[in-house]
């Protein structure tokens, strides 16, 4: 039988997901961010953290996330002319910048306005692809605040190597088990020699 060529594989349909992805400009994620409608998005770092270096081309993305529609979540269409990219990377934006020791200015992103039925199909398709650090290694980076009476009791790994989110840390001295940077530092390396035998 003959090696035929289906456009409509799940593989086919995921590289074809990343290939238009990739087709977005990047934009500085400090900018004035004015993107209508719901999708999916990649931050990427160029700044001189060490631990970050093997990525710091701007070329791998650090994170990828999605934005849904408001109302999405409970089974509806949710609002598609809605912001929710746009809310969604200014969100992003505001916990950077209140982390001790990174920089808005290091980071750029893409995004790309999606049908709302396919934005977790391609969310899927990136972190495949590109299995960046803070989704795949250093989980946390991505929750919102929680409220007083739903606080976790351990400090999420992204919070343990980026201190200053306040709402992230202001319950930690009640943490069923304390993380330390180290520790978090050494995920991080271990993620990179597995990835690309760094």
């Amino acid at each position: 039988m003959p090696d035929l060529w289906d456009p409509l594989t799940y593989e086919t349909l995921m590289a074809g997901t990343v290939a238009h992805f990739e087709t977005q400009d990047p934009a500085p994620l400090a900018s004035r961010i004015a993107i209508e409608g719901p999708g999916i998005y990649a931050l990427y770092y160029e700044g001189n953290m060490p631990e970050y270096r093997p990525i710091a081309d701007g070329n791998h993305p650090i994170y990828v996330g999605k934005a849904v529609p408001p109302g999405a979540r409970k089974g509806g269409v949710g609002d598609v002319t809605a912001p929710a990219l746009q809310n969604r990377l200014r969100d992003h934006a505001k916990s950077i910048t209140e982390a001790d020791n990174l920089n808005l200015e290091d980071f750029l992103f893409r995004a790309l306005p999606i049908v709302p039925v396919w934005i977790v199909f391609a969310e899927q398709a990136l972190i495949k692809q590109y299995r960046p650090v803070w989704n795949t290694c250093l989980e946390g980076f991505g929750k919102h605040h929680q409220g007083r009476n739903r606080a976790a009791t351990t400090q999420s790994w992204w919070d343990t190597l980026h201190p200053g989110r306040p709402w992230a840390t202001v319950h930690a001295p009640q943490a069923t088990k304390m993380r330390t940077s180290a520790e978090a530092k050494k995920l991080v390396e271990e993620h990179f020699a597995e990835q690309w035998g760094l």
